[in-house]
């Protein structure tokens, strides 16, 4: 049987050939040995950033790759060609099955002591699978799991809270967790209840500022994974999103300081070049350069992730913003578009209602909550019909991506608020409303896994305790109602 075209990517020290019809898709893997090649001691710039570079034709290969390779391999290297473990049949891109996931984030263990929501783990799991849940996203704590950089294992870990405001996510009072031990306790009680496993993170705790570079990325998740083997915790993985909201959200400071730097750089040279009116803004990372050093970063994890684990999918979620926009991740070999959006990114819903200054910002009190909520009410009940049509245009362009680059997508945060409150002067309407809108459009785009918002935590007790409302949607998402 000829083959048809494949992927390559090359490394210092394999390469790794990809393909995706012959005569079933399967994934080859090169190790040397010996020495790095010196012609490939680099993975190239056209490698990380555009997976359409892995593409060439077999005889091309067989040309410039193959006897390249043979040529390089010195005295006494040595040549392994192993088929690559398959995929579980568990993750996204092989489970065709609709999943409706909860984002427990790092609520699911920061708020697991004396009285707190998450106290109970048999209590909520099952409460969340009669609500018809069948997938949960998870902060898995990788650099905090892991050891550090001197091999030592930390197994505790103080989180302080700082200020008596209420907390939407994470702990209520400041705690010490031990997350080794918890994902030893909570795993095996998802997998008792056929719960698939969303690994995420959002990169918080003491000590993850020492974590540095893509070789300190790499290493934390990989020896987390390991951990997790070690520990036949490694079952029912949707998949491994490596961070979350990239590259924006989330608290792995070397990555924001290496791209503010990236951005400082880019106006010293603008001035230089005379280019004066140009000024580096914070936090802005829609310039080609700072693309480029994104999701070059992305495009090298992604590899050498998958190359170490193939029987896993690996993914960064993605958000909706006007700093870095989420569509430039698209191509990256990531095996799901998980794209968050809300409605209150419309300006029709938020404006002149003081949502972002009392409710996202979380003011010093709550006076403003009454005339917030009545605003937003109204903007929503007059603006639904322009507001779902601009959702359903951001849904299809979606789908149109995950299409384009053959990915299954979906959304494990939205639709209605970014950020609220169980408190008595606010209504959970809109919130209710906008998942009923998303459950039915992600039904109509194809989304292979939704959310019905971000709220499925046991903290906000009156959505949590409305088991109806949840039944609803989550048959919706999974195609069962």
């Amino acid at each position: 049987m000829a083959l048809e075209d494949f992927y390559c990517l090359f490394g210092p020290r394999f390469v790794e050939i990809y393909f995706p019809t012959w005569p079933w898709p399967v994934k080859f893997f090169v190790y040397f040995t010996g020495p790095p090649w010196k012609s490939f001691d680099e993975p190239s710039r056209e490698t990380l950033h555009s997976p359409s570079a892995f593409m060439i034709h077999r005889r091309d290969f067989l040309k410039q790759a193959t006897g390249a390779v043979l040529a390089g391999l010195g005295p006494g290297a040595a040549l392994n060609c192993l088929a690559a473990a398959p995929k579980m049949a568990t993750c996204v891109s092989q489970n065709k099955r609709p999943a409706a996931i909860a984002m427990w984030d790092f609520s699911w263990l920061l708020r697991h002591y004396p009285s707190g929501e998450f106290e109970n783990w048999d209590a909520v799991l099952d409460g969340l699978v009669k609500r018809g849940y069948n997938a949960i996203r998870l902060d898995a704590f990788p650099a905090l799991v892991a050891p550090d950089s001197e091999g030592r294992v930390i197994q505790e870990h103080y989180f302080p809270k700082g200020n008596w405001k209420p907390a939407m996510w994470g702990g209520q009072y400041s705690t010490t967790i031990q997350p080794r031990r918890a994902l030893k306790e909570f795993i095996p009680r998802c997998l008792d209840r056929g719960l698939l496993l969303g690994l995420s993170t959002w990169f918080f705790g003491s000590g993850v500022e020492r974590v540095e570079g893509p070789d300190g990325f790499v290493r934390v998740w990989d020896q987390t994974l390991g951990f997790l083997k070690d520990n036949d915790l490694l079952h029912n993985i949707y998949y491994v999103d490596l961070l979350n909201e990239y590259p924006l959200f989330h608290g792995f400071s070397w990555l924001t300081k290496h791209l503010e730097k990236n951005l400082k750089r880019q106006e010293e040279k603008s001035r230089a070049e005379g280019v004066h009116e140009w000024k580096a803004k914070p936090g802005e990372y829609n310039n080609d350069a700072s693309r480029a050093a994104y999701t070059g970063f992305a495009n090298e994890v992604l590899g050498r992730m998958q190359a170490k684990w193939p029987e896993l999918d690996f993914l960064f979620s993605l958000t909706n913003n006007g700093s870095a926009d989420w569509r430039v991740m698209a191509p990256s070999p990531m095996a799901a578009l998980d794209v968050h959006y809300w409605f209150v990114m419309n300006g029709l819903l938020p404006d002149q209602t003081g949502y972002w200054e009392n409710i996202h910002g979380l003011a010093d009190n709550d006076l403003k909550f009454p005339k917030v909520q009545a605003a937003l009410l109204k903007n929503w009940a007059a603006q639904k019909p322009k507001l779902t049509e601009w959702m359903d245009r951001n849904m299809a362009e979606v789908a149109e991506l995950g299409r384009r680059y053959q990915k299954p997508v979906g959304n494990t945060e939205g639709w209605g608020t970014i950020n609220w409150l169980d408190h008595p002067a606010l209504t959970w309407d809109i919130i209710k409303e906008a998942g009923e809108i998303c459950a039915d459009l992600g039904a109509k785009h194809g989304y292979r896994f939704n959310c019905t918002s971000n709220f499925t935590h046991p903290q906000f007790p009156r959505l949590w305790n409305d088991i109806a409302w949840h039944q609803s949607l989550t048959a919706k998402i999974r195609g069962t109602g």
